[in-house]
């Protein structure tokens, strides 16, 4: 008997457009290219709306709305839920409720793109069919009284059309009439959502599949920094997963992150504030223990005890990074203790004793730092000693 699939189940209005538009994109823009070429001015709209839009979904409705990396003035809110619409990746209430609900119960039935039950279900499989109740909006409290953001999910549609294919297809009227209006439409129109789109999607299913998880892996998110190119910097998926409050998903200097940078340049032009960043002490001791545990678990290994070296390495490694890790909890508390004995011996004292007590403070300041500096160096050390034992545990398991 054949599958079917019962009608009820299916999505029509999403199956309609995302199919629709992945078949324009396929068809009917390479006919257009071919018959009517294409021009600068056509390659910088498609360029500006990729990027607007764009942006507008990993700066606006993830790192904004859905995770309150920053505080943002109404002119930024107000760009990124008009550009973000443009998007067609649903009104930003329904986006944030699902992307909480995501983070929430990552890889389990409630998640809504849960990569466990296969990758086209996590890369639209869960848009396209609808399965189960819609789940209530019920984890968006604190967005309720932002009368922009109610306003876009009020007026989602007229805006999303508008932006997203009118305004294009206008801009390509004015600047080579009707043939310059369809090829505003298609490039700048369909092409660029359908890429959009899927460059979210692949965010949802290929970064909870293939990478690598320097920072956890208690789910399934991985970080890949082809995947950032792609995405404005939210291909290190599993640095966010662990830390989602971050406004950077990319905290290495040499990592691709344009969101991180275009926060960041918004917050010296004064219009947004109060970035939140983890501490890089957070993220080191969050690699150490979860390093340690790996190590754990790879000593528990039938196949390491058979194998003397094998063991004797990965225990010097776990070993040291214990040491590490004790190294670090002396240095917090001797800068706590001393911290605390300056400002309690200086607190209530005046003129030249708060001179004293800046030097002081200063002084245990910079041997703290100092400190910190070798233990990070020491960390640096035991991932290089760390990779070699598990790259020759990989061998002995092959």
């Amino acid at each position: 008997m054949p599958f079917r699939l019962p009608a009820s189940r299916i999505n029509w209005t999403n199956s309609s457009f995302l199919i629709g538009t992945l078949v324009l994109t396929c068809t009917a823009v390479p006919a257009y290219l071919w018959v009517c070429g294409v021009d600068l001015f056509q390659v910088a709209m498609f360029l500006a709306f990729f990027s607007a839009t764009g942006l507008s979904i990993t700066l606006g409705y993830h790192r904004l709305f859905s995770h309150m990396a920053f505080k943002a003035s109404w002119p930024v809110r107000l760009v990124t839920l008009v550009f973000g619409a443009a998007a067609f990746e649903n009104s930003a209430m329904h986006w944030v409720s699902d992307h909480r609900r995501h983070h929430k119960h990552v890889d389990g039935e409630m998640d809504p793109y849960d990569i466990s039950q296969g990758f086209w279900y996590a890369h639209m499989g869960w848009i396209l069919f609808k399965l189960d109740a819609e789940p209530p909006l019920d984890n968006i409290a604190d967005l309720r009284k932002d009368r922009l953001f109610m306003l876009q999910d009020r007026f989602y549609v007229p805006v999303a059309v508008g932006v997203g294919f009118v305004l294009p297809a206008l801009l390509g009227y004015w600047h080579a009439g009707w043939t310059g209006a369809l090829g505003g439409l298609l490039l700048a129109g369909v092409a660029r959502v359908t890429a959009v789109q899927h460059m979210t999607f692949f965010i949802n299913s290929l970064c909870h599949t293939i990478g690598s998880q320097p920072y956890s892996d208690k789910c399934s998110a991985r970080d890949s920094w082809i995947m950032a190119i792609f995405t404005f910097g939210e291909g290190y998926h599993n640095y966010h997963h662990e830390f989602q409050h971050d406004y950077r998903n990319a905290v290495k200097w040499w990592q691709w992150d344009p969101t991180k940078w275009t926060i960041w340049t918004l917050a010296k032009l004064g219009l947004v504030r109060d970035l939140r960043s983890v501490p890089e002490e957070k993220i080191l001791l969050t690699q150490l223990t979860d390093t340690r545990r790996r190590l754990g678990e790879r000593l528990a290994c039938s196949k390491v005890g058979a194998n003397a070296r094998l063991h004797e390495l990965l225990q010097a490694s776990d070993a040291k990074l214990h040491e590490l890790g004790e190294r670090w909890a002396a240095l917090k508390a001797e800068y706590a203790g001393r911290a605390g004995a300056l400002k309690a011996q200086y607190a209530e004292k005046a003129g030249a004793m708060k001179t004293e007590y800046a030097e002081r403070k200063a002084e245990y300041t910079g041997r703290a730092i100092a400190q910190f500096d070798e233990a990070k160096a020491a960390l640096a050390e035991m991932r290089r000693e760390l990779q070699q034992a598990l790259r020759v545990l990989e061998l002995a398991a092959a």
